[in-house]
């Protein structure tokens, strides 16, 4: 036990005695002046007989209102913070204070004439505004401090959006002490309120004026207070703001507006997705809940950027049981003290293994029997692959052959794969990888009982290895941004809108699919580049610079979507459709198999490449600098014609 005692608070002392020296000041004020308000402050009108009592009682009218005032916490309070609480507790002490006044003087004024009524209303109202000056002014005085402090440091605020939300982030704004934000002024498109206030600052105009008014009142950061905004409405106001140079915040959705929890704390800073131009994929909750909810669902990477928001997302629908599988500890202990938080109701099992490993895998799939597998452990990294093309083997094909085998030898009724749209016409052994986990998916599927089946996307933002979280780093570092080819473009989606897929594909499955999601116009890297410097409140080659650093070994100007021989064929989520199986010789299909596995165990790299582009007769590594050049401006045409096309 400490024995050290604490040192006595005689700041805390001093302000409770100055308190009640200010009270008793009060008490006696309030009790003249009431009567000299009656009269007009005429003390030649004031008969003897009524200030007599007055005088009398005053003493015992002081010790009653400070015991009052005790017992209402007024000298316990923290009056810098005081509120609504603090308000109701001083109004009833005072009036408390203004009823015993009004009893006592009864007793006081034996033979004399009574008091006149109005003198009960007009002390209570007196004392109630000398205590109130007392216990508030505080408050007041410090908050005019805290302002003018932060005035120094001000930042310039512009507010898009002039409705509820609008309203709520405003008046938090102008009311906080410790805000260092000034809102200058308001934009909203609609007419009827221009040239209007909220909480004293004018609307001024409508989006046409975003630009005019940042340059007029120096505006240094914007937010945009529309939950309900369409992620392409969204993209096209973004627009006009990127050219302000201004640091872009904005309010996360409609929903936080339902839930009431519109304030400062939910601004968050734009993020490039905004500007993607595509609003999220809808999934049907219902249907993903109907075949998750009480099964044993495996997840192999579980941990990863995918894998670890398909954890949340099935832990959300109630399976029996979430099995997580990953060669990477901290990730997996990080997802498993995450849903060990959010769903302490969940059956979690979560496992270090790799499904290179024939053995341990086959052992988990033995013990547990999954009824669902979403098989996201791969290697994805274009740039390391090429430089390591045996473990891109080892770990991306032969990994799923041995996991997808286990899945049919233990009775799964379904497999998904996590696919890539660098599957597609590859240059690169990643892709060729991936494709032929695709092969291995559709193969599988005409032999055995469960469903097997692969999703394929393309480019996943905040994952792991996205440009995004680089651009941000290097942004954060001063710069400079680093972007491959001016003329590189890509298809983007967010890791929500990945799983969602990846989770309806598992609800829409036959066997033997390929699912892809309609990803919308592609996205040049270079404006994604510009705009998240923009986005950030930097110029774009003042501030921050891009610097171009050439392709990286099997990296493409632009990325397809679906083979030419696959097709399309719609589903009933108009954003998700589906490739046809290929027909193969699988047998022929196998013993290549056989083959490259010996290659990748030999770590053979150029007889790995050769023996894929075999069994992948649409891979094309780039083996020369001609094939490499003729390539490139073939690439660079079809990128333009995208680019184009979506504009």
């Amino acid at each position: 036990m400490n024995s050290e005692k604490k040192p006595f608070n005689f700041a805390k002392l001093y302000r409770r005695v100055g308190l009640i020296i200010y009270d008793v000041l009060s008490i006696v004020a309030a009790s003249y002046l009431a009567i000299l308000m009656r009269y007009e402050f005429n003390l030649d009108l004031i008969p003897t007989e009524f200030m007599v009592p007055i005088t009398e009682f005053l003493g015992i009218n002081i010790v009653l209102t400070l015991v009052i005032f005790y017992f209402f916490r007024l000298y316990h309070s923290l009056w810098a913070y005081a509120g609504e609480t603090e308000l109701q507790n001083l109004v009833m002490a005072c009036v408390g204070s203004g009823i015993l006044n009004a009893v006592g003087l009864q007793f006081f004024k034996v033979g004399r004439q009574p008091v006149p009524q109005s003198y009960y209303f007009l002390y209570t109202f007196m004392l109630i505004s000398f205590i109130f000056v007392s216990r508030f002014s505080y408050r007041f005085l410090r908050s005019v401090k805290h302002k003018s402090e932060n005035k120094k440091n001000s930042t310039s605020v512009m507010v898009i959006g002039a409705g509820e939300a609008g309203n709520v982030i405003i008046k938090e704004i102008v009311n906080s002490n410790y805000s260092t934000m000034v809102i200058r002024c308001i934009i909203d498109d609609d007419r009827s309120k221009w040239g209007h206030y909220i909480q004293g600052i004018r609307v001024v105009g409508g989006r046409d004026k975003i630009i005019e008014c940042a340059d007029l009142y120096d505006i240094e950061e914007i937010i945009v207070a529309i939950p309900s905004l369409s992620r392409s409405d969204m993209r096209r106001l973004l627009d006009l703001c990127k050219e302000t140079n201004c640091k872009l915040r904005s309010l996360p959705g409609v929903y936080q507006l339902v839930n009431g929890e519109v304030n400062v704390s939910k601004l968050r800073d734009v993020e490039v997705e905004d500007l993607l131009g595509r609003d999220p994929i809808a999934v049907d909750l219902d249907q993903i809940a109907g075949y998750v909810s009480g099964k044993t669902v495996l997840v192999t990477g579980g941990g990863g950027s995918i894998g670890s928001e398909l954890c949340r997302q099935i832990a959300n629908h109630k399976p029996e049981k979430l099995i997580i599988v990953d060669i990477y500890e901290n990730n997996a202990y990080d997802i498993q003290q995450e849903l060990k938080t959010k769903h302490p109701e969940l059956n979690l099992i979560v496992l270090i293994a790799s499904v290179r490993n024939t053995n341990r895998i086959n052992k988990i799939f033995d013990e547990y029997k999954p009824d669902i597998v979403y098989h996201a452990a791969a290697h994805k990294h274009v740039p390391l692959m090429e430089d390591s093309p045996g473990e891109a083997i080892k770990n991306n094909v032969f990994g799923t052959f041995k996991t997808a085998m286990a899945a049919a030898m233990n009775g799964c009724s379904k497999f998904v794969m996590i696919s890539t749209d660098k599957a597609v016409n590859p240059t690169n052994i990643m892709g060729a990888s991936k494709r032929i986990c695709e092969m291995i998916v559709q193969t599988f599927n005409k032999h055995y009982d469960t469903e097997f089946v692969a999703v394929r996307f393309g480019n996943v933002l905040g994952s792991n290895g996205s440009v995004i979280p680089l651009f941000k780093k290097q942004i954060a570092a001063g710069g400079p941004v680093t972007v491959t080819d001016p003329n590189i473009i890509r298809y983007f989606m967010t890791i929500p809108e990945a799983v969602s897929l990846v989770m309806q594909a598992g609800a829409y499955a036959k066997g033997g699919e390929i699912f892809v999601l309609d990803m919308g116009e592609p996205v040049r890297i270079l404006d994604l580049a510009e705009n998240l410097i923009k986005l950030s409140g930097y110029k774009v080659g003042e501030d921050i610079k891009i610097e171009f650093t050439g392709l990286r070994p099997g990296e493409k100007l632009y990325e397809e979507m679906l083979m030419d021989e696959e097709g399309l064929q719609d589903t009933a989520n108009k954003m998700i459709h589906i490739g046809k199986p290929i027909d193969m010789d699988d047998m022929k299909f196998f013993a290549q198999l056989e083959d490259l596995n010996g290659a990748s165990k030999a770590e053979k790299a150029d007889e790995i490449r050769t023996l894929v582009q075999k069994i992948v007769t649409t891979y094309h590594p780039e083996d020369n600098a001609e094939d490499h050049t003729a390539e490139h401006q073939k690439a660079l045409e079809r990128a333009a014609e995208l680019i184009n096309e979506s504009e």
